[in-house]
């Protein structure tokens, strides 16, 4: 069981990240480490989980759809992104989904939600993967947003058609090399990703973009540091899972792009073998689903909250 979680920061102020009528605060989730947090709306919570390179601001729209339809919706920093903390990396559990997911609980708990559904894009879909394995007693049902599982991810790239991911590889080398290589060019790195996996470009205008841009070249030691637990600890806590059989206890929705046209391999059929309960939605649009289609992605969760 997770311990109650510690006191919370200070008062609710007005969010200025873009979340409109929602209020922000801090949230202390662990020692010396807090989450920043925009929360809105009223009745049945969710938390939306952003993904990488982004911050919370990538789920303005999704975020203002659930609010005004009976929803509380709780949407924060990830422990290392935007102005959340970003704790030194002392060792591979700091990054550990595992204790990302237990943020989230903790952070739901502090603000009086013992339970709730979780949404996650990218990154933060890896953290509501290992918060429903981990945390079934809080996590009522999980959307993940254009990822696989993380043994099905590695295993997924091979050959040349692995290429497509480099950056995976790149993040996950011993510390110094890529917070190196990342700092010369910061915009450069990070836009890459906001630019090849944008296909409607109107999705991110210039402000949103440049305050991804801004806070991910803040963030770079934490954010290696997050793929490096993806390359190493992640790896062991999944792996432990798969071979004793366990599988998400929720109901489950994958909404992704084709990507295993390209590599090779059965996105449902992956999910499936995890998530026994799993509605599957192959979509058109770009990685960054929640901005270039909004209305679809917030239907899609309040599908999921009426399963």
């Amino acid at each position: 069981m997770t311990p109650p979680p510690p006191a919370s920061g200070p008062a609710p102020r007005p969010d200025l990240t873009g979340l409109p009528g929602f209020t922000s605060q801090r949230v202390a989730v662990d020692d010396g480490v807090w989450l920043d947090v925009a929360v809105g709306g009223s009745g049945i919570p969710v938390v939306l989980l952003h993904g990488f390179p982004q911050t919370r601001l990538m789920w303005r729209h999704v975020a203002a759809d659930l609010a005004a339809t009976g929803h509380i919706v709780i949407c924060p920093d990830l422990r290392g992104y935007g102005a959340s903390a970003k704790p030194a990396e002392t060792g591979p559990e700091v990054y550990a989904k595992r204790t990302m997911a237990r943020d989230i609980v903790r952070l739901a708990a502090a603000l009086g939600h013992d339970r709730f559904a979780l949404a996650g894009h990218d990154r933060g879909a890896l953290v509501a993967f290992r918060a429903a394995l981990d945390h079934p007693e809080a996590v009522t049902r999980v959307a993940l947003l254009d990822i696989l599982p993380t043994l099905d991810m590695w295993d997924s790239l091979h050959g040349t058609s692995a290429a497509v991911g480099f950056h995976l590889y790149l993040l996950a080398q011993p510390p110094g090399l890529p917070e190196q290589l990342l700092a010369g060019n910061p915009d450069a790195f990070f836009g890459h990703f906001l630019d090849i996996w944008t296909q409607d470009r109107a999705a991110l205008p210039h402000e949103v973009r440049a305050a991804y841009l801004s806070a991910s070249a803040a963030a770079i030691p934490s954010i290696t540091a997050d793929y490096r637990a993806t390359a190493g600890i992640d790896v062991t806590h999944d792996t432990a899972d798969r071979d004793a059989g366990r599988t998400l206890p929720v109901p489950v929705t994958v909404l992704q792009q084709d990507w295993g046209a390209a590599l090779g391999y059965d996105a449902e059929a992956l999910w499936r073998a995890w998530a026994p309960d799993l509605r599957h939605r192959t979509v058109t649009c770009g990685h960054f689903m929640a901005e270039e289609e909004p209305g679809m992605v917030a239907e899609e969760i309040r599908g999921l909250l009426a399963r």
